[in-house]
């Protein structure tokens, strides 16, 4: 049983034929930033793909309400007969004031009000809702999913969206974060059980060095453009390796910036190199907690023998 993330690195063809060749035991996650549009791909997905289980990683609750986040999930659960996952998140303000035009406010409290709104539209009565962000009355779903209970997983990253996961979700979605730092928020988070998944990025070749290449210039991408991330691995022991990456960025572009990526970051945060690499650093964030790595796929080379070769990796 392995999970995918198959997203921004592939066209919508490659994304579609990597989708078909997986296992019926297998999980795919659909990523939404700038690019494909991520319930039209789940739609898609549902129809090429035996996996068991299709998730959003994720959708911000920005750019869509609530109502419309709960009548694609109803929809998307009913397309894909009973397989999907509604992922929900903050975003960032890059991506929610730059790309989608509005305010950047309480995001604790916005994802709070759209889990509640959503499970209650799910459950299919009508919907009276007074709270400090949204404020709804007097509508009901038409569409009945298969299932009542879809399962919410929230994006987390800083200590109060993981309070949130722990309390109204049934997953939690991590990234860019160490095995060792896992380990201790996991250690302190008690309470009750919810699924950990964690996204890896993963690049995986017979050659070690070309792999090390790709991850090193994902890493470097989310670090020099995703303030969210920077700032977290800044305050977690990589203050300096995230301020010389981002100085590179600024000075010379993602070239300049992966080249500042040290190897022990790299393989701290990654999967990367060959089979038997990318296998161990998978095995290391399951032992510090994570029930789902979620292998975030980075093409090396020709997108088909990469996939292959991936798929490969945990058996």
């Amino acid at each position: 049983m392995t999970s995918y993330s198959l997203g921004s690195l592939l066209g919508i063809d490659e994304l579609l034929w990597c989708a078909s060749r997986v296992d019926p035991d297998d999980s795919i996650w659909i990523p939404e930033t700038w690019g494909m549009e991520c319930m039209g791909m789940i739609s898609a997905v549902s129809h090429r793909s035996p996996c068991r289980r299709i998730g959003s990683s994720i959708l911000n609750v920005y750019s869509r309400s609530p109502a419309a986040l709960a009548m694609g999930a109803a929809t998307l659960d009913t397309l894909s007969g009973g397989r999907f996952v509604l992922g929900l998140g903050a975003s960032s303000p890059a991506i929610v004031q730059g790309l989608h035009g509005m305010k950047y406010e309480r995001p604790v409290r916005r994802v709070r009000e759209c889990v509640e709104i959503v499970r209650m539209a799910l459950e299919g009565g009508r919907i009276d809702y007074a709270g400090e962000v949204y404020d709804l009355r007097g509508f009901s779903l038409l569409v009945r999913p298969p299932r009542r209970s879809i399962p919410v997983y929230l994006a987390a990253v800083n200590p109060g969206m993981m309070r949130l996961a722990w309390e109204v979700a049934d997953g939690v979605i991590l990234y860019l974060r160490p095995p060792g730092e896992i380990r201790d928020t996991l250690r302190a988070m008690g309470g009750r059980r919810i699924n950990v998944a964690c996204q890896i990025i993963t690049a995986v070749s017979r050659d070690a060095p070309a792999a090390y290449e790709r991850a090193r210039r994902t890493l470097a991408f989310y670090v020099s453009v995703g303030a969210v991330y920077r700032e977290f691995l800044a305050a977690h022991g990589y203050a300096e390796q995230t301020r010389s990456i981002h100085s590179e960025y600024r000075r010379g572009g993602l070239e300049a910036a992966r080249r500042a990526v040290p190897d022990a970051m790299l393989h701290s945060l990654t999967a990367c190199g060959t089979p038997r690499e990318c296998a161990a650093a998978i095995g290391e964030f399951a032992a510090a907690g994570v029930d789902e790595p979620i292998l975030q796929f980075n093409p090396v080379g020709d997108v088909s023998e990469s996939f292959e070769l991936l798929r490969r990796v945990l058996d």
